[in-house]
């Protein structure tokens, strides 16, 4: 079989099926082209989900009349240099325009500022018409229809209209975080309209304020109540963004963001590092929220990896990881005790609907339960007839108890009064050894974070009282997080205790990664693993930490050398440590069930706020839930 050159629309659709994956990807090219043509206003407009059609209306900068035949020729574009490794704007491949008129319908209308009028092509399938003259104000519309109608079989790997209308939303979020001077809106007959307006105008420095309240837009209100700031720098490799308390996680990883030079980005080092960040303080089944800002010079990371440019590689990944990793921590310490607004809301809720269901039961409306609001709206079932109730009518269950009959006499002749206070006032109040006794202490305990300590109740809850709030701590759980921290300092103050192996133990590695492993030797002797260089292919181990006991030592070598050889950290070995101290804090801590002195309670609310993490467990439950005063006066009706 003879070679031969494939033809230019072959070309363009072998390149679509790199970067034009679905609809969302058309609108994040559109998008980034926008962007990048300095638009301070960008519309979209969907049918569909994408595939019958993608309208993208900017106000930016506009495409010259002589310049429209090569915003859809290949590799040309006016974002790159002679320098490759200069890239500082979101496109830089001129492959996306191409690839959308190979396997669709496109149209591009564009107007400069000092064009009397606008100009239009036309791509039908890799065939080119235009320019020519059409009205349109200045700034750009791309209209993309029946995409992949030159490509039927791709149609077929599509999701639904609403999956795919969801992924546009998305893309839009995604990049709508990193330009809070842009005015996005995405609408179409596919979807409810979004709107994320400005909240900076364009040529200003964007101040954290305004960086958050864009935040807030995409990640809710709550995202801003439970955030935390981050700004650091490191050997030119500069960190911004906010990230959230421990106790504020969600179930996935769809709440992370991550962003090089404002570019959006998919890349693990930086999600891992993110998880690394939260290692402890965190569920393993749960994913902590973050929006993560890195800059630094282009010529140190490479965002020509894939066409989609969603992946990176930094030339020092171990400076960015611990980069992040220490600066999220430290913000974490530094934070002091927060509870998660999420705890407070979840709290309210479940009484509420409580109240909802009594209401109910003593009122017999069905009004008063959603419940059986949508029961009574989908299948209509026929009230019985109702009977005055009477306690003569009434089941035994029902009857009201007489403790004697002269207060009762007393109530149905007066009516509610002091009838029934008389009869109330028979009770006799508890006994100080009851459960919930409560319990004395200075009232300038009160201005503290966590206040005073009130009452122990169910042998397991603190309850405290704030100046305005009510706290509820779990007594195991907060000892638990404070006896390993108390491990943990202990544990890095000094290097670890190592025990000798009467015979080394030589492990077989390949050559690069056993030197690999020799290099991060020092660090590895600190937590009580000593290994040396044994021929080129092996290393040997001498001593290991004696808190792990009995371990396979190659199985913890080869681990080891495979995340050197990923994120050139050898933090696997400290983080069996911790889990080891993480343990024993579980096992060594104020178990469920013992009972606590005033005394007691209150020098363990003081130790938790002088921890650090101290809000979550070591599992990444929640150690304590506050619940303000006001919160409280809205459950019974006070405001």
């Amino acid at each position: 079989m003879s070679i031969r050159l494939l033809s230019e629309t072959i070309i363009n659709q072998i390149a679509a099926g790199e970067v034009i994956e679905r609809p969302a990807s058309v609108v994040k090219e559109l998008v980034e082209n926008a962007i990048d043509a300095g638009a301070t206003r960008i519309e979209i407009v969907t049918a569909g989900g994408g595939k019958n059609l993608i309208r993208v209306t900017d106000n930016g900068g506009g495409i010259p009349a002589d310049e429209l035949t090569l915003a859809v020729s290949r590799h040309c574009t006016s974002k790159l240099t002679d320098d490759v490794h200069d890239i500082r704007a979101l496109g830089f491949r001129g492959e996306a325009l191409p690839s959308i008129g190979s396997v669709a319908r496109l149209s591009i209308k564009s107007r400069t500022a000092e064009a009397d009028s606008g100009y239009e092509v036309v791509v039908r399938g890799g065939h080119l018409e235009g320019p020519r003259p059409t009205a349109i104000n200045r700034g750009t519309i791309v209209e993309v229809s029946d995409l992949f109608y030159a490509t039927p079989a791709r149609l077929k790997f599509m999701k639904t209209d609403r999956a795919e209308s969801t992924a546009i939303t998305e893309v839009v979020k995604r990049i709508a975080i990193s330009f809070p001077q842009v005015r996005f809106s995405i609408a179409g007959t596919d979807r409810s309209p979004l709107e994320l307006p400005a909240t900076c105008t364009a040529g200003e420095t964007v101040s954290e304020a305004a960086m958050l309240e864009r935040i807030s837009q995409v990640l809710g209100a709550d995202f801003s109540e439970n955030a935390l700031a981050l700004d650091s720098e490191r050997e030119g490799v500069r960190l911004t963004g906010f990230t959230a308390i421990p106790s504020f996680n969600r179930a996935n990883s769809l709440h992370q963001f991550a962003y090089i030079n404002g570019r959006p980005v998919r890349d693990k080092q930086v999600f891992g590092a993110l998880r690394g960040a939260y290692s402890d303080v965190i569920a393993r089944d749960r994913h902590p929220v973050g929006v993560l800002f890195l800059q630094l010079d282009p010529a140190y990371v490479d965002v020509n990896v894939h066409p989609a440019k969603a992946d990176v590689r930094f030339r020092d990944p171990g400076l960015v990881r611990g980069l992040i990793v220490g600066t999220i921590r430290h913000a974490l310490a530094q934070s002091g005790i927060r509870p998660a607004t999420s705890g407070a809301e979840a709290m309210l809720k479940a009484f509420q609907a409580q109240g909802f269901e009594t209401s109910e039961r003593s009122s017999g409306s069905f009004t008063s339960s959603p419940a059986r609001s949508w029961q009574s709206a989908t299948s209509y079932r026929p009230e019985p007839p109702r009977q005055e109730w009477s306690p003569q009518t009434a089941h035994p269950a029902q009857r009201p108890l007489h403790l004697d009959t002269q207060p009762a006499q007393r109530f149905e002749q007066a009516g509610f009064g002091e009838a029934l206070q008389a009869t109330i006032s028979q009770f006799t109040a508890p006994s100080a050894d009851s459960r919930a006794a409560e319990i004395e202490a200075p009232a300038e305990l009160l201005r503290t974070p966590l206040g005073a300590a009130r009452a122990q109740i169910h042998a397991n809850y603190i309850v405290s009282q704030t100046e305005d709030s009510l706290v509820i701590v779990d007594q195991h759980a907060a000892h638990e997080r404070l006896v390993y921290e108390a491990l943990k300092t202990a544990l890095e103050s000094k290097p670890m205790a190592a025990q000798m192996l009467l015979i080394p133990e030589i492990v077989d590695l390949p050559e690069e990664d056993a030197e690999r492993v020799v290099a991060h030797a020092p660090t590895l002797e600190r937590f009580g693993l000593s290994v040396e260089q044994f021929g080129p292919g092996a290393v040997a181990v001498r001593e290991t930490p004696a808190m792990l006991g009995e371990m396979d030592v190659q199985q913890l070598i080869r681990d080891l050398a495979d995340e050197i050889a990923e994120h050139d950290t050898a933090n696997g070995l400290k983080d069996m440590l911790n889990h080891v101290a993480a343990t024993m804090a579980c096992h060594g801590s104020v178990r469920s069930g013992r009972r606590m002195k005033g005394e007691e309670m209150n020098a363990l609310l003081r130790q938790m706020e002088a921890t650090p993490g101290s809000g979550t467990c070591n599992h990444g439950r929640p150690t304590y839930i506050e619940l303000k005063l006001s919160d409280i006066e809205r459950l019974f009706g006070r405001r």
